[in-house]
């Protein structure tokens, strides 16, 4: 069973969120079935992403990276019609999986194995957003600069 939220007492309060709220409205009405995935982390910056395919082959896929998006696409190719379905339980249907990826997450590795799409994910942060840490010296900085407002004080007086 599925809700939908009302965002919009918070749009009228809040300033600079749209594309937040816009996100929270497209994820609600995605249809969440097809095809299953997993979200797996890895490590302190490298995830995997795995979509149980079954049915499709590795041609009939593709992924796409874009910034801030990974779109996974599948589109079967019609049957050869090598006899008639009694039960079709496989799924046929093309689908199309986006996933929102942070900033600085950059797309690696596919790799498709026993109707599983594995794409790997790593945060790659440049090292001039990196945090550092900035020494405190002594003293030298602040004695000058007091010795300066010193001499400007009593030259005034």
């Amino acid at each position: 069973m599925r809700t939908t939220f009302d965002f919009t007492p918070y749009r009228r309060t809040t300033v600079g969120f749209d594309r937040l709220f816009n996100m929270l409205e497209t994820s609600a009405r995605e249809e969440e079935g097809f095809p299953p995935f997993d979200i797996l982390k890895l490590g302190e910056d490298s995830y995997r992403i795995t979509l149980a395919v079954a049915g499709f082959r590795p041609e009939d896929i593709e992924v796409v990276a874009q910034q801030n998006l990974l779109t996974v696409t599948g589109k079967r190719a019609s049957d050869d019609g090598e006899g008639k379905y009694l039960h079709r339980g496989i799924a046929l249907r093309a689908f199309e999986r986006r996933f929102q990826l942070a900033d600085f997450v950059e797309v690696g590795n596919a790799a498709f194995e026993n109707g599983l799409l594995s794409i790997d994910l790593k945060r790659v942060v440049p090292e001039a957003m990196k945090p550092r840490r900035i020494e405190i010296g002594g003293g030298e900085l602040a004695t000058p600069r007091l010795s300066e407002v010193k001499e400007q004080v009593s030259q005034a007086a």
